[in-house]
């Protein structure tokens, strides 16, 4: 057989590409197999284009999302296109127990973008996911060459509070594709907005609420009239704290994360020419169904006519429902009880080991059906 080994990460233990790996230790030497690892537009996503495709790893010096110096990396694919990921410059874990919504900013993605730019690269992929930040995405605008100024012209502050008294925005202009990884359809205000549903987890408390809120309505009454078109609602404009909506103010476009990787990653061609198609996560559950890039995965298998083995961490309620998308067997790699510190410490050789087992089963089911036959 040909194998396609497509997993996403085992959040916690391993990439994406340290998965792919796994599988292919536990593939029997007669297969041929080829690795594509995949994400859905969060940690991990530039490393697994780079994996699948080949490029380079790039570093630049940015702010983290508290204005302090670090190194980001990003990707630069053998074609000519950019992959970053915002959570490399501003990223929750970056901020540590120092989460303030009011104070971090984006300033450090719109710096990582620019140094995509400057490469010229013609189309540049943001993947959005696990931000600290909740500033609309203004400051990112800002690294980029725009200018958020008050009533008296001068540059606002960077925190978002001082939105509020935004008076004018000047917008940079972007000369290249810019296609964001965006799996929520969250709006930019309200009760179901960036402020209201994402804050909490990034420090926003009851006191803050309001303030917060009232600083991203002027953010995009003043945006909504430079570019002359509601933004606010679109689907996906509360993303990481609202910069999906300042990306669509510059002409990005918003699309399923895990549907741009595969896109990316010309998956449609490879699983083409595959027999079996391995995908894997480090819990198929419900929750699955909507965005990860193993169900992504599965679909297009499915549409392709390729049978699906997921290996997977653990099964979750409603992991069932998987079987319909296109997964037609799923393999926890635990062989017996385990806590879930050792599954994760050991997840390499599980993983491998799964996989040994689940090809002496289809070798088991060739062989079974050939003696019926005889």
């Amino acid at each position: 057989m040909r194998v396609l080994i497509a997993p996403q990460a085992f959040k916690g233990s391993l990439s994406a590409a340290q998965v792919a790996r796994a599988i292919a230790a536990g593939i029997p030497p007669e297969h041929e197999w080829e690795l594509l690892p995949v994400a859905d537009g969060g940690e991990g996503t530039v490393e697994a284009l780079l994996a699948a495709l080949g490029g380079e790893r790039r570093r630049a010096v940015v702010e983290d999302p508290l204005g302090r110096q670090i190194e980001a990396e990003w990707g630069l694919l053998p074609d000519g296109r950019a992959a970053i990921e915002m959570a490399a410059a501003s990223g929750l874990p970056l901020v540590g127990d120092e989460r303030d919504p009011r104070r971090a900013t984006t300033y450090g993605t719109g710096q990582l973008i620019r140094a995509a730019l400057d490469t010229g690269a013609r189309e540049v992929i943001v993947g959005i996911g696990g931000s600290a930040t909740n500033d609309g995405g203004a400051w990112a605008l800002e690294a980029l060459g725009g200018r958020l100024l008050d009533s008296a012209g001068k540059e606002l502050p960077r925190s978002v509070i001082h939105l509020q008294r935004l008076a004018r925005v000047e917008l940079p202009r972007i000369d290249a594709r810019l296609r964001v990884m965006c799996d929520v359809s969250n709006p930019l205000l309200g009760p179901t907005g960036a402020t209201a549903i994402y804050g909490p987890q990034k420090g926003v408390n009851e006191p803050m609420r309001p303030r917060l809120e009232a600083a991203l309505e002027r953010w995009a009454d003043v945006v909504e009239a430079k570019v002359g078109r509601p933004l606010r609602d679109v689907a996906g404009a509360g993303a990481a704290g609202g910069l999906g909506f300042a990306l669509l103010a510059v002409g990005a476009t918003l699309e399923p994360g895990a549907e741009l990787v595969l896109d990316t990653a010309g998956f449609g061609e490879r699983v083409r020419k595959a027999d079996l198609v391995v995908t894997g996560e480090g819990r198929l559950d419900g929750q699955s169904l909507f965005g990860k890039a193993s169900i992504a995965v599965a679909r297009r298998s499915k549409a392709a006519g390729v049978p699906v083995l997921a290996v997977v961490g653990g099964l979750g309620e409603g992991y069932e429902g998987a079987h319909a998308e296109g997964i037609d067997a799923a393999l926890p790699t635990a062989p017996g009880p385990i806590s879930l510190e050792e599954a994760q410490a050991r997840a390499g050789e599980l993983i491998t080991a799964a996989t040994e087992r689940a090809f002496r089963m289809l070798a088991l089911g060739k062989h079974a059906s050939r003696d019926r036959r005889q």
